[in-house]
């Protein structure tokens, strides 16, 4: 694994993610299951990388539709990645289960903000 350029100096990475990628499938409709065509898939995310050094906030801003809440429920994870990395204070996320699960879903919520609030 190579280690990611902090820019930020002494103060380590907290949140880290590379290259995730989620895709939703498309429903299928009757006609194209009886002609077997293959499921078309929308693609939510398509290889997000970031850092989060420790002391830092953040803020996902983007049109709607473009992903911000996919990757807000891929890093708490509601949303299973299709693909990518997940590290969260040097935690392997994407392989947690059980109790290192609900111990690191403590630590980490989203914060949804009201986008008619905040203008």
């Amino acid at each position: 694994m190579t280690t990611a350029p902090n820019p930020s100096g002494d103060r380590p990475i907290l949140l880290r993610i590379e290259d995730l990628h989620k895709a939703f499938p498309v429903p299928y409709d009757v006609w194209e299951r009886i002609r077997r065509r293959p499921q078309q898939k929308v693609r939510a995310l398509n290889g997000v990388s970031l850092f989060v050094h420790s002391g830092e906030t953040i803020g996902i801003v983007g049109e709607s539709g473009c992903g911000k809440s996919t990757l807000a429920r891929c890093i708490v994870r509601l949303y299973d990645a299709d693909r990518g990395q997940i590290h969260f204070d040097d935690l392997d996320v994407l392989t947690l289960s059980g109790a290192r699960l609900r111990a690191y879903n403590r630590r980490v919520q989203m914060v949804f903000q009201d986008p008619f609030t905040s203008l």
